[in-house]
């Protein structure tokens, strides 16, 4: 019997994962909706596999029963975090996920008390959402006095996997979202503009709604939060003209067309790619009283290298039982230095140079 089942274990991230905990010595077994290709995995790495869609409650129970951790890679999680996780609840299964969807977090935080009782670690945002940044966070909270005021931020030139771009999809339609006074605010699409050194000389950045905006939050207590990334000006417009645009972009046809788009386009990082990209992250924490202010920046690899690391990562210290039961994000369950344990990352803090902000 395997500890670990992987749902949606074909898709471009979930295979990464696959590969990467088959390397640690763990068989997981594989899970989704889509039959041929579970088939097809499964006879190339020599692996079990279980065919359920997650609109039954008893089949989704039933599949869980025997296994101690479900990691859920089949996004958008907004639509299958849920009857996983009731799933988990009942059958004493561990939870872990891939998620950056700041709803997806809230609503597992929700359930702290519920997975405390059970006994189970409801652990979303083990990937590059949110592992790298919820350590800065944490890291720099300790950095000033009386922390009020927290930024972070990342530059990636990758290409996303198919997931990641219909997950975006949604995201760019929902609107951009912010902290403040410890409430998740709903912010215009590409609300901010400001400039960050990420480490290799300046970048126009602009808010978007990533996942630190929740856990970040639930990890450090820091009420007002803006997460920003990178992007060149053309594509700032873009995402600005779909303020006028999303009502249109939203009726179902559209909607149909981009995601049917993404699927078709958009590949994913290749192997080279994975190997030679960086990710760069940064990060300002401020005590608005006194002014004091600090920042920090990580380099890691390319976020979907990371991901497959972390996560598995992840699932093993779940199984050996480090973190507590209840909702947890990366650095309350494995502290802020669990970033700095993968290969190819590094931190640096500075102090912090006088910042240009733009609307």
């Amino acid at each position: 019997m395997s500890n670990l089942l992987v749902y949606g274990s074909y898709g471009y991230t979930g295979r990464l994962i696959v590969a990467t905990a088959m390397e640690r010595g763990i068989e997981p077994v594989l899970a989704g909706r889509n039959l041929s290709e579970l088939e097809a995995q499964a006879s190339e790495w020599g692996l079990t596999y279980r065919t359920f869609d997650l609109e039954r409650p008893e089949i989704i129970k039933q599949q869980l029963s025997p296994v101690d951790v479900v990691l859920n890679c089949a996004g958008p999680f907004v639509h299958t975090h849920e009857p996983l996780l009731d799933a988990c609840l009942e059958t004493d299964t561990h939870y872990l996920d891939i998620t950056g969807e700041i709803e997806v977090f809230e609503s597992i935080a929700a359930r702290d008390e519920q997975a405390t009782d059970a006994g189970v670690t409801a652990l979303p945002g083990v990937g590059f959402d949110v592992v790298p940044s919820d350590c800065l966070a944490v890291h720099l909270q300790n950095a000033v006095s009386n922390p009020s005021k927290l930024t972070l931020g990342f530059e990636s030139l990758g290409t996303p996997s198919p997931g990641t771009a219909l997950t975006m999809i949604d995201g760019m339609l929902s609107g951009g979202a912010v902290r403040r006074d410890g409430k998740i605010r709903p912010v215009p699409a590409g609300w901010n503009t400001r400039t960050i050194d990420f480490g290799s000389g300046e970048r126009t950045a602009i808010t978007i709604p990533w996942g630190d905006v929740s856990t970040a939050y639930h990890s450090t207590g820091i009420p007002n939060i803006e997460f920003y990334m990178a992007a060149p000006p053309w594509s700032i417009r873009g995402l600005r003209l779909t303020r006028r645009l999303g009502p249109v972009l939203e009726t179902p046809p559209i909607r149909r067309g981009l995601e049917s788009l993404a699927k078709r386009l958009i590949g994913g990082p290749s192997a080279e790619q994975r190997q030679h990209g960086e990710t760069r992250l940064w990060g300002e924490v401020t005590d608005e009283e006194s002014g004091e202010t600090r920042i920090a920046r990580l380099k890691t690899p390319n976020g979907y290298a990371l991901t497959a690391k972390t996560a598995v990562e992840s699932v093993v210290r779940t199984l050996n039982g480090e973190p507590e039961p209840g909702f947890q994000t990366p650095a309350t369950a494995f502290g802020p230095e669990y970033v700095l344990e993968f290969d190819d990352v590094v931190r640096r803090d500075a102090m912090a140079p006088p910042s240009t902000q733009v609307q």
